[in-house]
């Protein structure tokens, strides 16, 4: 049985159907694997479906999150994230920045929740992310809505990644020792406003980036706003909603491994229009914090059509996991960054 792909040129953005990613023998089928590598090759950008979610889960989750974002600053702002050396917990409007201009967004970030380091060896402060989220008494179920939400995605984001290695002619769990035992994921709860509610961001929902680690799975709702530009393009593509599918990109991480066979795709949000919400759940599917990630052996074939790494001297791509990603905590949060790592901004 094929997978059912859809619109697989450069001017749009694949669907492809998770369920029938292997087949009955419990193999990886030759043909969603060849749809997988092309949309990760040449968009960089692809959206999946039947990913196992239960019935209503999308719904229920984004429908809290709207309660919680709908209680009063004062009461969101117990979980300020200025509090948390980890940059764990809430994003006030138009206090994150990105390309050097604050968002038009509020959010909720989590991780693993684990104890804190007691030491953090000078040369890797990265590993001081270790540690404990931040969740509102008011609206309880949130908390548990967004961890199990983080144990589908993990799931997800290992199956996905497995058959990018199968993709790449590499053995599927050859990434396997740069997640084990304490894979250091991320997920945000995000409520981007329009409007002009934070006048100094503009339309900027979120600026012009790419994600740091291996895999981004998002859960966005009816409102779109989500923009992409693969490379070598000079338009922007919209990422349009498909009730029930996830949004997937490839992060930083997979960009350095593969010599930009595989890219870290530029995007971007637009702010929604004055009297309109958006919400959205991005998961980033990261290695441990202490991973280092190096060129990986590919195929004569791949290898003769990797584009080579990013080249942007404002933000650099780094080999260390866990010092890309805190280079990119430290930009996009400045006041949470010069209380906790002042040595660092």
């Amino acid at each position: 049985m094929q997978p059912r792909v859809m619109n697989t040129t450069l001017t749009s953005v694949p669907v492809l159907d998770m369920s029938l990613a292997r087949n009955a023998a419990g193999k990886f089928d030759d043909n969603f694997i060849s749809a997988l590598r092309d949309a990760a090759h040449n968009v960089g950008f692809f959206q999946i479906t039947g990913f196992g979610s239960r019935p209503g889960q999308t719904g229920e989750l984004l429908k809290t999150i709207s309660e919680f974002f709908a209680r009063p600053v004062t009461e969101k702002l117990e979980l300020d994230n200025r509090t948390s050396a980890q940059f764990r917990g809430y994003t006030r409007l138009g206090a994150e920045i990105t390309r050097g201009r604050v968002d038009s967004r509020e959010q909720i970030d989590f991780g693993p929740d684990r104890e804190p380091l007691n030491e953090i060896p000078q040369n890797a402060p990265y590993l001081n992310l270790q540690g404990h989220n931040q969740w509102p008494a008011t609206v309880p179920m949130l908390q548990t809505l967004a961890m199990d939400w983080a144990e589908l995605m993990q799931r997800v984001g290992a199956e996905l990644l497995a058959a990018l290695s199968i993709g790449l002619g590499l053995p599927e769990d050859y990434f396997a020792h740069a997640f084990s035992p304490d894979p250091a994921w991320m997920g945000k709860l995000v409520h981007y406003v329009g409007g002009g509610l934070v006048p100094e961001a503009g339309n900027q929902g979120v600026g012009t980036h790419a994600d740091y680690g291996f895999i981004t799975l998002l859960l966005q709702d009816s409102v779109g706003g989500l923009e992409v530009q693969p490379y070598g393009q000079q338009e922007w593509l919209a990422v349009e909603p498909i009730d029930g599918a996830l949004v997937v990109n490839l992060g930083e991480m997979l960009e350095v491994a593969t010599n930009g066979y595989l890219m870290a795709t530029i995007h971007r949000v637009t702010a929604p229009p004055a009297g309109v919400d958006r919400y959205s759940v991005p998961f980033f599917y990261s290695p441990r914090l202490d991973s280092v990630i190096d060129q990986v052996p590919l195929p004569k074939e791949l290898a003769d059509a990797a584009r080579g790494i990013s080249d942007d001297p404002e933000n650099p791509m780094l080999a260390s996991y866990g010092a890309n990603v805190l280079k990119g905590w430290l930009r996009a949060h400045p006041q949470t960054a010069k209380i906790h790592y002042p040595d660092l901004v």
